[in-house]
């Protein structure tokens, strides 16, 4: 066991990191009110009077009049806000070079990704250059940076914290979640964040506890862990990396007293479909005023993510939030068996050469399936690679149980040192030189294919030229596939996850 890690509220660790402005502050406003903190938040969480982009083209003059309720939330808590983070486009897409502002760079190395899509809010945790920051999670967003940046993520139970104020990228799938160093420090950002919000439609009314008192002698010692071994040997096969650091993790655990077992799940590739098809196809109607009219305006990435969605049906949507609920409850067992579930992050970080929109489409990620199963998940750092590169470990609970799985991440972290652990930063270092031609698209599709394609866009409205098209024909061929696997026999009283009830 190491040293411990410093707090949010760690003086002569912070001060140095963001200023000395900071450490002009009175340190008996921490006393009078223990949520004071720095923080930034993300380009899709409004600020009034403050640009709020989504990180795209599209939002480059938005000045939104309010603020998010996070946002205020953490203002009348005390909260300083530095500055915005970027964020990939619209909560959404991947690092794409041909937007107004560059893609966030990963302070262990600057040549590789930060992980998506709050980008810049895991490189400046990373960096040094705030304790606390703010994330969007629809597909993994805030744990994607946290993996690769080796700092804390969490996203909590969906509906606990309000997405009012936030650019939408999936109603069915959005949440926000802090990220910070550690997990204690995430949980004193949940404390403040967390509640019932009527402006967001998902907001459930629920008590909300003392997360950081959950804190107090956190222990894993009697808890009984699953381990979603399949995840990250059979449906991800993962780095080797990766591999070992996960045995590491599970070592850690049991000497921690907690008895562990390997259970399965089902297949990460049934997540993704579901998941996909909702939020695709949502996002393509969030988006499609600008879609139809100035698709140019939008980058590489963000389209040859959102574009496919025009040959999904109205049935397939349906069959997918009918698959959706029946995801959710094949899950219910194992939350009910097992106090945690364990599996991997994401192993080492790419190259930004080497990161592909086509594996969004034919693979699923680590964190997808929490997204599908509403189950609120820990991202926590587990090892660095041989090449230096954060590798990330993730604890998964039933809903409502925030509390216990982030006591659990601060255990972990009190019995490792892997999230004290910091990027050697080389002031003045250049960014190296990306070779953005291996973005271009290369679709590969018969003529069959690309008439039907064709044909579903027109339909669509779309106004494509070669190179967008390109694009859209590059991933609609795993999206016709994703379409057909969703269509399965069901009984015609197959309730879809939309469907609600008034009063309790």
């Amino acid at each position: 066991m190491t040293q411990k890690a410093p707090s949010l509220f760690d003086w002569n660790i912070v001060g140095p990191a963001i200023g000395d402005s900071f450490k002009k502050l009175d340190p008996r406003l921490m006393i009078k009110n223990p949520v004071m903190f720095v923080t930034m938040v993300g380009a899709v969480l409004t600020t009034a009077g403050i640009l709020t982009s989504g990180g795209s083209k599209v939002c480059i003059d938005n000045i939104p009049a309010t603020n998010a309720t996070t946002t205020q939330k953490l203002l009348d808590a005390g909260a300083i806000l530095l500055g915005k983070l970027q964020t990939h486009e619209f909560a959404h897409g991947g690092p794409s070079f041909d937007l107004p502002w560059p893609p966030a760079r990963n302070p262990w190395n600057l040549a590789h990704f930060t992980g998506g899509s709050s980008s810049g809010s895991g490189a400046a945790l990373a960096a040094g250059l705030t304790p606390a920051a703010l994330g969007s999670d629809t597909g993994g967003s805030i744990r994607g940076p946290a993996s690769h940046c080796g700092i804390t993520g969490f996203m909590p139970t969906y509906g606990l914290v309000s997405r009012a104020g936030v650019i939408p990228n999936s109603f069915t799938f959005d949440h926000c979640g802090p990220m910070a160093r550690s997990a204690e420090d995430c949980a004193m950002l949940l404390q403040v964040i967390a509640g019932y919000d009527p402006r967001d439609g998902g907001s459930t009314e629920q008590a909300i506890p003392d997360y950081r008192a959950a804190l107090k002698n956190a222990s894993v010692k009697g808890l009984k862990i699953g381990v979603l071994r399949h995840y990250w040997e059979e449906d991800l096969p993962a780095h080797d990396d990766l591999r070992a650091a996960m045995e590491g993790a599970i070592n850690t655990f049991k000497r921690m007293g907690a008895t562990l077992e390997d259970c399965r799940a089902r297949p990460m590739l049934d997540g993704l479909d579901v998941k996909v098809i909702i939020a695709e196809s949502e996002m393509f109607s969030i988006q499609q005023k600008d879609l139809l009219a100035r698709p140019g305006d939008y980058g590489r990435d963000f389209l040859g993510r959102v574009l496919p969605a025009c040959v999904f049906q109205a049935s397939d949507y349906v069959q997918a939030l009918r698959e959706h609920r029946r995801y959710i409850a094949d899950m219910q067992p194992l939350l009910q068996k097992y106090d945690l579930l364990l599996t991997a992050g994401f192993g080492p970080a790419p190259r930004f050469e080497d990161y592909r929109v086509t594996n969004f489409w034919r693979k699923s990620n680590a964190f997808t399936p929490s997204n599908s199963a509403r189950t609120p998940a820990l991202v926590l750092c587990g090892g660095l690679s041989k090449a230096g590169l954060p590798l990330g470990l993730q604890l998964i609970t039933r809903p409502y149980n925030d509390a216990q799985v982030l006591a659990s991440g601060h255990a972990y972290q009190q019995a490792t040192d892997w999230h004290t652990r910091r990027p050697p930063l080389q002031p003045g270092a250049a960014a190296p030189a990306v070779d953005v031609s291996v973005f271009e698209p290369k679709p590969d599709v018969d003529a069959k294919t690309r008439g039907i394609v064709e044909t579903l866009a027109q339909r669509a409205g779309l106004k494509l030229n070669e190179r967008q098209m390109a694009m859209l024909l590059e991933n609609a061929p795993a999206a016709l596939e994703m379409a057909n696997r969703i269509r399965k026999p069901r009984d015609r009283m197959d309730e879809p996850s939309s469907t609600f009830r008034f009063g309790k």
